[in-house]
């Protein structure tokens, strides 16, 4: 071994130095059963591209008649894509989950679909009420997310066919 090598610290996931669980297994939801619990937290990460390349931003949200509602300043990228973009918007992926690190059970739900900016004044000044930024821009815009496609899964100690809202 050279002393760059003995330097460098060794690669690790985690698991090596985690206690054993028992086996997992994943349960599929179905699109209202993922869409409730997307709705049942307050943040999740915002998927979209720039410069050609997958661009991930955290964001609070709220669910909205089954669309996902962020909002955004008038700098953001993700703001100038949706104004840019033709009438059925800006492909965005959208992400959610609640995982228990100790426990590794959970859920994770993904909504894939079009992206717009929200121009009707009434409803921007209605989701500026429902949803206060969690960060401390001025955000002056929402993006409304229609997904098309929406899964999930639950996450579930193997045998267990039931878990909460995790």
């Amino acid at each position: 071994m050279t002393n760059e090598t003995a330097r460098q610290p060794a690669l690790t996931t985690g698991e090596a130095t985690s206690p054993p669980h028992r086996p997992r297994r994943t349960i599929e939801l179905d699109r209202d059963e993922a869409l409730r619990l997307l709705g049942s937290v307050p943040f999740g990460r915002i998927v979209f591209t720039r410069h050609a390349l997958p661009t991930v931003r955290p964001v609070n949200h709220v669910l909205d008649g089954g669309d996902i509602v962020i909002r955004t300043h008038d700098g953001a990228a993700l703001t100038a894509h949706a104004r840019d973009a033709d009438g059925t918007g800006v492909v965005v992926a959208y992400e959610a989950d609640v995982i228990d690190p100790d426990t590794r059970l959970g859920w994770s739900v993904v909504a894939t679909g079009y992206a717009r900016l929200v121009t009707e004044p009434a409803e921007l000044a209605r989701y500026q009420e429902l949803l206060v930024p969690w960060i401390g821009h001025t955000m002056d815009h929402a993006v409304r997310i229609s997904p098309d496609l929406v899964t999930g899964v639950r996450l579930t100690a193997d045998g267990d066919g039931a878990l909460g809202n995790a």
